[in-house]
């Protein structure tokens, strides 16, 4: 009896569960929506939103809670039908691919690449190539030059341009070349082209509708994001549908993979870690990747502020799709910008409209990272301009007034740093790196 009333109440659990999250139709454009004023947030502090994201080159936002759509905003020309590249944020959808793969028994991410592609995948010696594996692709820590020589670039996956740098798994560098060998090994161990393991693996149980090219970037229309970071959301689980059953694979996808990066998982970026690193760059930087969004935040990053960020905690997904806001890397300034939005939408909820100081976000700082001086060229053409320089857990180092559009960083540790520059009628805030 009592073995029994155990199984029932598991059950019971189990259905409250799935019942928290709601899933839209596989077909159809058919999407639930929960009003913005259910959960408190102003229409005065969404319009500050949306007029932030126009002004940064936005062409769609999406946030969805329990599944539900909250926000949906479309600019210019681009439609929900419209299709968009996910540039580097398609590297989690191959993340899962791969874990799939693995649960079907295709592959083992502990076995040697060249166990699936043969010897001779890459320009190092078959010693060298044989120690690489799977899960090396996986966690960035091939070993492979991520700035190989001219006229290669760090996208590049053809044998010449994927070339020996260190051993396997001693040191993490973003490789974009190295990861799209996963795609190679995906379609080699399942008999079938990317697209269609991808929509045997994924699409066809969530609805997704996109297409890999063949220099391996991944295009949709910005609603298969939501799916896709619902879907992540809900733990490979769509609705009824286990699509990755494999829960250890998925608990180690989503957090820390070696002991170079703690902020990055599997193809995934990891929020609320001790420090990071970023790509390009070998050095350590001792703070979180978004300070000011929740620690159980993890995301797809793509360049030019692709975005798919996954809370948890707060049941949560958020997409942007656009152009760049500020550089061409994944990691950029603007993943903090637009949680200050967010974090803002239940704040002061009152009838008057908000007067808020004009923003500027084309101005460059240069050099960065910088190691004596850091400059802002152009931004004003005003004399005196005050400045405040932050730490990356968000506390004022120090600031001041400038009439050359120069500041000294001398007296700065090494480190990541956000620069707030302001003027009578402008306001921008900039990240930079101190050496």
């Amino acid at each position: 009896m009592k073995k029994l009333l155990w199984i029932v109440l598991f059950f019971i659990v189990l259905k409250g569960h799935a019942q928290s999250l709601y899933f839209p139709p596989v077909t159809g454009t058919t999407w639930d929506t929960i009003s913005p004023e259910r959960l408190g947030w102003c229409d005065v502090r969404i319009d500050s939103l949306y007029n932030y994201l126009q002004s940064t080159n936005t062409d769609a936002f999406i946030i969805l809670k329990d599944g539900k759509i909250v926000l949906e905003k479309y600019f210019g020309t681009f439609t929900a039908d419209s299709i968009h590249y996910w540039a580097s944020a398609g590297k989690s959808l191959t993340a899962m691919m791969v874990g799939i793969a693995q649960q079907k028994g295709l592959l083992n991410i502990n076995d040697s690449v060249s166990k699936y592609l043969g010897v001779g995948w890459s320009s190092e010696t078959p010693q060298k190539e044989k120690l690489i594996t799977v899960r090396n692709l996986l966690t960035m820590t091939s070993g492979m030059d991520d700035d190989p020589s001219f006229p290669c670039a760090n996208d590049d996956f053809s044998k010449a341009c994927l070339q020996y740098k260190a051993d396997a798994g001693t040191r993490w560098a973003y490789h974009t070349g190295a990861y799209k060998k996963l795609e190679e090994i995906v379609s080699a161990v399942s008999g079938k082209t990317y697209n269609g393991a991808t929509n045997d693996y994924i699409e066809a149980f969530t609805g997704m509708n996109g297409a890999w090219t063949p220099n391996g970037v991944y295009f949709s229309k910005p609603r298969d994001m939501a799916r896709y970071g619902l879907l992540a959301l809900n733990k490979g689980v769509w609705a009824t549908d286990t699509v990755l059953r494999d829960t250890a694979y998925f608990r180690a996808m989503t957090n820390t993979s070696q002991n170079f990066n703690l902020s990055y998982g599997y193809l995934w970026w990891l929020n609320g870690k001790s420090s990071t690193m970023i790509p390009g760059s070998q050095l350590v930087l001792p703070t979180k990747i978004i300070p000011n969004a929740p620690n159980d935040l993890y995301c797809a990053l793509g360049k030019n502020d692709q975005k798919i960020y996954v809370i948890p905690s707060k049941n949560m997904v958020v997409v942007r799709v656009g152009e760049s806001a500020y550089s061409a890397d994944a990691l950029s300034p603007y993943d903090t910008l637009i949680w200050s939005y967010i974090n803002k939408l239940n704040e002061g909820c009152v009838t008057t409209a908000i007067t808020e100081r004009k923003t500027e976000t084309d101005i460059k700082l240069f050099p960065n990272p910088a190691t004596h001086f850091i400059s802002f060229p152009g931004f004003t053409e005003e004399k005196n301009i005050h400045y405040k320089i932050i730490s990356a857990t968000g506390e004022i180092i120090t600031e001041g007034d400038t009439f050359n559009h120069s500041i000294n960083v001398m007296s700065l540790t090494s480190g990541l740093y956000y620069l707030t520059i302001e003027t009578t009628d402008k306001q921008v805030t900039k990240q930079f790196i101190k050496n």
